[in-house]
């Protein structure tokens, strides 16, 4: 499985981005994104069940960013609204085949994509 993630870039704070995420091979079952800014660890940002399309959002994120996917492209979304300097990360997007309830974890996703650079200039 290979995931590749686009649509990163730069924006000022406020502005908005869509991040996508295509994955290869059959459909998986968690599809999430995560975040890492210089000198911190990876962190959680959202993640889509397959099946329902349950959604989870870190609490940093709810009520601005947005998880979707599209089964049959096999693609999750991310759209970030209200974007503040401190979005400001590479972004990665993760897959999973498995229901793993630590889906906050990056050690619950088996393939991940490159990442794409969010830049939020203030």
């Amino acid at each position: 499985v290979q995931l590749q993630a686009c649509g990163g870039g730069l924006v000022q704070a406020g502005g908005s981005l869509r991040l996508s995420c295509v994955a290869s091979g059959r459909s998986l079952y968690n599809m999430g994104w995560f975040r890492q800014a210089p000198g911190k660890e990876r962190e959680f940002v959202a993640r889509i069940r397959r099946s329902g399309g349950i959604t989870d959002y870190a609490d940093s994120v709810k009520g601005r960013f947005t998880i979707s996917r599209n089964n049959g492209e096999n693609t999750a979304f991310l759209q970030m609204n209200s974007l503040k300097p401190e979005d400001t990360a590479v972004y990665y997007c993760a897959g999973d085949y498995s229901n793993d309830y630590r889906y906050t974890q990056p050690s619950a996703y088996a393939y991940w994509g490159r990442g794409t650079l969010v830049t939020v200039s203030s």
